[in-house]
């Protein structure tokens, strides 16, 4: 789907703007984060999914890829500009980019629960402090199961590359932040579009039973402005919104 060609230069770090409805600009529901990944089908597919959820993609490189313009526009790449994905020059530089900005710290701690909120005033060097609240790293080696675990709004769901995963600094480096999904006995590992796909349903479906999010009799997902301000009791709009 993406240019498998070999990757040309691209601007790391660049930031995501997410779609405007009715002048409302709604954070992402998810942020998803795929650190060094190899098929340029999967995040593609990856990319859709997101889109169609309203998640924020993050690549973290060396990408096995080409994400130019000139690359999504010849693979058809529709959406791609609706998605418009983070890059970022390393793991650490994702974090630099996204736990230590002020108005990143203001926006992650906004979607928090008081019992894991982060301190506004963090300095650039505890960001890995303030990621450790916020990340969820996926991996076959270790840690509960996806059903156990408390997803927030904004939280940060982390993948690796399709041949090895997340390499073992990251996952000890983040050792409390582990998942996995449950597979039957002797089952190796899904496939990381799929794998993508189902930690996004599932986190949502934890959003709509909670009343964070809504959905339409449409089927059509509802994120309220209020879903920016905290994580709590919902409310119902006039216009049928649901807000949190």
């Amino acid at each position: 789907m993406i240019d498998g060609s070999a990757p040309e230069p691209a601007a790391a770090d660049s930031a995501a703007e997410p779609t405007q409805t009715n002048g409302f600009v709604p954070p992402p529901l998810l942020n998803v984060v795929l650190h060094e990944p190899e098929i340029p089908n999967n995040t593609g597919n990856i990319g859709r999914t997101c889109v169609a959820t309203h998640c924020a993609l993050h690549l973290v490189h060396p990408l096995g890829f080409d994400t130019s313009e000139r690359a999504c526009r010849r693979a058809g790449l529709d959406y791609w500009p609706r998605l418009s994905p983070s890059e970022h020059a390393s793991f650490d530089a994702y974090l630099s980019a996204c736990f230590s900005a002020p108005a990143a710290a203001t926006a992650l701690a906004a979607t928090t629960l008081a019992s894991r909120s982060i301190d506004l005033q963090t300095p650039p060097h505890a960001a890995v402090d303030s990621a450790s609240h916020r990340l969820w790293l996926f991996t076959t080696k270790r840690g509960p199961t996806i059903f156990d675990a408390p997803i927030l709004p904004g939280d940060h769901l982390v993948f690796g590359k399709e041949t090895r995963g997340l390499p073992e600094t990251l996952l000890n480096r983040f050792e409390h932040r582990c998942l996995r999904f449950p597979m039957a006995e002797g089952e190796r590992s899904l496939n990381l579009a799929t794998a993508v796909c189902a930690a996004i349903y599932q986190a949502l479906g934890r959003f709509a039973h909670h009343g964070w999010i809504g959905v339409s009799a449409e089927g059509r997902l509802r994120v309220g402005s209020g879903i920016g301000a905290e994580v709590g009791p919902h409310r119902q709009e006039p216009n049928g919104e649901l807000r949190i």
